[in-house]
């Protein structure tokens, strides 16, 4: 069985990462996990550049093979904010309550065709003979007005998918798993990772 080490020590990450990656075969550890830290500094310009940081650095340490991913929102009335910065927007230790009740409040004038946003995930495997993979998957959607649902986490309880009629924290893991950003990534480096 390959063995994966996967940089994050976010839990909920590593849950989603596992349901998505369930019928790989592949034993996928966290950081925790395989007894490591990532102190990789994020400060690519893009989300590829930021998961390549990551997957260079334990890859470096290691002679497993590494993924590593980099996720945020981009808010087009905002400039494609929060951006690369979605995990450190208005500093690293605010909720995700204060960073959401921010982000609407600088919505509140912003008409409904303008508010289309997007989740984006990179997601970079590096191999331990030096060869590196990067895959990119979205879903786009538009900030709703108020938070909703109590699933998912992060920037879930705005983020609204139209075609599903409801935010991404109101949909079951399942749903989710099956059109986000996440997933869609996760399946593609899957189709790298089973082709090695």
């Amino acid at each position: 069985m390959k063995k994966i080490i996967f940089a994050t020590g976010n839990a909920d990450k590593m849950k989603e990462i596992r349901e998505i990656l369930s019928d790989s075969g592949l034993e996928i550890l966290s950081m925790k996990e395989a007894g490591m830290a990532c102190e990789a500094e994020e400060n690519g310009a893009t989300f590829e550049e930021n998961a390549r940081i990551k997957a260079t650095a334990i890859a470096a340490r290691t002679d497993a093979i590494v993924l590593a991913d980099d996720s945020g929102l981009e808010i087009d009335a905002l400039n494609k904010e929060p951006g690369v910065y979605s995990a450190r927007y208005m500093g690293e230790d605010t909720s995700y309550q204060v960073k959401n009740r921010e982000i609407l409040k600088r919505m509140e004038n912003v008409e409904r065709e303008k508010r289309t946003a997007r989740f984006v995930c990179a997601v970079c495997a590096v191999f331990p003979d030096g060869e590196v993979h990067t895959v990119r998957g979205t879903i786009e959607g538009m900030i709703g007005y108020e938070p909703k649902g109590e699933n998912g986490f992060g920037y879930d309880p705005i983020f609204y998918v139209p075609e599903y009629g409801c935010s991404t924290a109101e949909m079951t893991r399942e749903q989710k798993n099956e059109i986000s950003h996440r997933g869609k990534a996760l399946r593609e480096i899957k189709k790298v990772l089973m082709n090695r």
